[in-house]
């Protein structure tokens, strides 16, 4: 019998799909990584049943001892200054720049007040970061 078969399976694999779906995943990570916490020092927050919420724009942290850190990086006070007004200086002035204190329970409240007077002196907004309360 003279049977011949007219369509051959193909073992050929598209990646295309594949590659859509690794693209898609790409960008949804990029995404979400800029939407985590600054608080990278794991600081234990006074907790508050406050629900203000602001725009996530700069943070500095102060620990008990009385190291400061901007977007968790550590230096003085003088430093972080200056790195502010940089960064004013880069957003221009349709932009109003906040500033997130991160202040670790038990730390004294003159370094906080001195962040807020820095804050006051530059124009820029200041809020007090807490953990959600119970």
């Amino acid at each position: 019998m003279g049977l011949v078969r007219r369509s051959k399976a193909s073992a050929e694999f598209s990646m295309s799909s594949m590659t859509d779906i690794i693209f898609l995943l790409l960008i949804f990570f990029m995404l979400t990584s800029t939407l985590v916490s600054q608080n990278a020092l794991n600081l234990k927050l006074p907790s508050s049943n406050s629900q203000t919420v602001a725009p996530p724009s700069m943070a500095v942290s102060i620990t008990k001892d009385g190291k400061y850190y901007y977007n968790t990086t550590a230096m003085p006070l003088e430093s972080i200054e200056n790195s502010i007004v940089r960064e004013m200086q880069s957003a221009g002035e349709e932009e109003k720049l906040t500033i997130t204190i991160l202040a670790e329970r038990g730390s004294p409240i003159e370094y906080v007040v001195s962040v807020m007077d820095m804050a006051n002196k530059l124009g820029v907004n200041a809020i007090l970061a807490t953990e959600p309360g119970e």
